[in-house]
């Protein structure tokens, strides 16, 4: 579990000086020492039961010190007995033991919450499996943040697999969020996973998928069939042509940058999400865009895009990136992340995925 920050370790003992500042400079009449009582509370946000145990002695003692002290706080030492102090030990001690088991209680949950993080990384690292940073001739980055930051887990999704027909990738942004969405995201991925190696072009892969979304969302109770649908984009950078395909599924448009540092949104004519062709039609048109040695192919999910400013304006992510041209992929992503965090002043609301593939120099073929 992560310690507590210093500064709510060192609270309990701020307030304690605190109270003890002031006590000589209030008349005697003017206890300010029953101020301890909370000093048990405030020492069960930072510290065990133990702790917490440790404190409440110290501060029965200093209520005691300064109940019949007369060289500082003005009273005689019979003070020390008298029934409105007694009062305010007892007090101490009673808030003593509520601030032990809130502590106990805090600790509990904490170790619940460390369980869950570490299952859900768990299931991040099966579901979004690190992708290897260079397939053939094709080096690839890769970016996601989850808005559940607790749980660290969300319905954005990517994938980039070596096959006899290229390096294929997909990204994708599940409708919805929490448990169903990534519910979704791994049937979506398994089935990609599987139809790469074996569809021999991107509109058969694509509907590949959209049959096996359909199976997956029929075995859905209720309504949830028609709601669970997938945004998503399958590209394809075949080995010896300079060229990228692309089959897009309702999702933002990826952006090529080029050697160069100029940028553009490939925009295409998009086909219905996975599991809504169905209902329109599927309508998949591929996609064939120059892809050059030094090119880089940029896809995210909308989080991206979405992302707002202080005065409600979208992240206008071609105009952005285009500085960034020259970037390697990593630096690339991490400049976008950081500039996102800048532009949203840190208040990123959906989850966010992007992955750069760079066309890397081939050996003379292309």
């Amino acid at each position: 579990m992560p310690a507590p920050p210093a500064w709510l370790r060192w609270l309990p003992f701020g307030y304690l000086v605190v109270v003890l500042a002031i006590e000589p400079l209030t008349p005697v009449n003017w206890p300010v020492s029953f101020l301890l009582i909370a000093l048990p509370l405030i020492a069960a946000y930072a510290y065990g039961p133990l702790g917490v145990t440790v404190l409440t002695a110290l501060a029965i003692v200093f209520e005691g010190v300064l109940a019949g002290t007369p060289c500082c706080a003005g009273r005689p030492v019979a003070y020390l007995w008298d029934r409105h102090y007694v009062a305010n030990y007892l007090c101490t001690a009673l808030v003593g033991v509520l601030g032990g088991l809130l502590a106990v209680h805090r600790l509990r949950r904490e170790r619940t919450l460390a369980t869950v993080r570490s299952v859900a990384e768990t299931a991040q690292r099966v579901l979004l499996r690190p992708v290897p940073r260079r397939l053939r001739q094709v080096s690839v980055e890769t970016l996601y943040v989850s808005a559940a930051a607790e749980a660290r887990i969300g319905g954005d999704l990517y994938e980039v697999m070596s096959t006899e027909y290229g390096v294929r990738l997909l990204i994708g942004d599940v409708r919805g969020k929490g448990l169903v969405a990534v519910e979704t995201a791994a049937a979506m991925l398994g089935s990609f996973r599987e139809a790469a190696y074996e569809e021999p072009d991107l509109i058969a892969l694509a509907r590949r998928m959209e049959r096996s979304m359909s199976r997956h969302a029929a075995q859905l109770p209720g309504d949830e069939a028609a709601e669970r649908f997938v945004t998503a984009v399958f590209a394809e950078i075949p080995d010896h042509e300079p060229v990228v395909r692309l089959v897009n599924c309702g999702h933002p448009p990826p952006l090529l940058i080029r050697k160069g540092g100029a940028t553009e949104p490939l925009h295409g004519d998009p086909a219905p999400p996975i599991n809504l062709g169905v209902l329109t039609g599927d309508g998949y048109q591929l996609q064939v865009e120059p892809f050059q040695p030094g090119d880089q192919l940029l896809l995210y999910t909308d989080g991206v895009t979405e992302t707002r400013d202080a005065d409600g304006r979208f992240y206008p992510l071609a105009e952005r990136v285009a500085p960034w041209a020259g970037l390697p992929p990593r630096q690339l992503l991490d400049r976008l992340h950081d500039d996102l965090v800048a532009y949203s002043a840190g208040r990123l609301d959906d989850d966010i995925a992007a992955l750069v593939a760079h066309r890397l120099p081939g050996p003379g073929h292309i």
